[in-house]
């Protein structure tokens, strides 16, 4: 009996010996491992760029798809979208220029459902883009004092909120979307998109309503 419970006592020594060295080696690999680096408003600016350009290849592809399936008026919004997110990465393309870099995007494959569907998926992108991303862009050049990168992501998150509210109002009356093209009007400034011009400034960036292009 003896033997056996020196036995059992080595078994345990002998297991807490090599967890030990298995938790010493665990905090030596953690305190090793570099540091989460901070992204930078340049980083954003670039994320931001890269965004935009393939929300501006999705929305001219689902453009066609809503042409094809005869929702001419939804097929004009995406359309003007897509303007409108030009307006926005050409804007961050000539801040990240300004800041001596050059702005780069990776368009990824198209993934084109139905109209419904395509947008769902619209609506669900730009209330990602005004609610999380832009809020975060704007809080970081904030605090790094980019006043150029700060305006053009304060503009470009209104603008994403406008384009949300246009998507959501689609989806929820898609059957009066069908039919013919319409024109919407592109602040080629901010990039906001309106049904109509009634007004002498843009809502959003305060520009003359010269500023705003008609896109069908």
């Amino acid at each position: 009996m003896k033997i056996i419970n020196k036995i059992l006592m080595g078994a345990i020594l002998f297991s807490l010996v090599l967890a030990g060295y298995a938790y010493a080696e665990e905090t030596k690999t953690l305190e090793n491992a570099p540091a989460a680096v901070e992204k930078t408003t340049l980083d954003n600016l670039q994320a931001a760029f890269n965004g935009e350009s393939n929300a501006r290849a999705r929305y001219l592809a689902f453009a066609v798809k809503a042409d094809a399936e005869g929702y001419g008026k939804a097929a004009s919004l995406f359309r003007a979208a897509a303007r409108a997110e030009q307006v926005h990465f050409e804007r961050h393309a000539s801040i990240i220029k300004k800041m001596g870099a050059v702005p780069t995007a990776m368009i990824k494959t198209l993934v084109v459902k139905s109209t419904a569907e395509n947008l769902q998926a619209a609506l669900e992108g730009e209330t990602y883009e005004f609610t999380r991303m832009y809020p975060e862009f704007i809080a970081k050049a904030k605090l790094d004092k980019n006043e150029d990168a700060l305006d053009a992501f304060e503009d470009a998150g209104k603008a994403e909120a406008v384009h949300a509210s246009l998507y959501k109002k689609a989806l929820e009356n898609l059957k009066e979307w069908k039919g013919k093209n319409k024109d919407f009007y592109v602040c080629l400034f901010c990039g906001n998109v309106v049904e109509r011009i009634n007004f002498k400034e843009c809502p959003l960036c305060g520009r003359s309503k010269e500023q705003f292009i008609a896109v069908k």
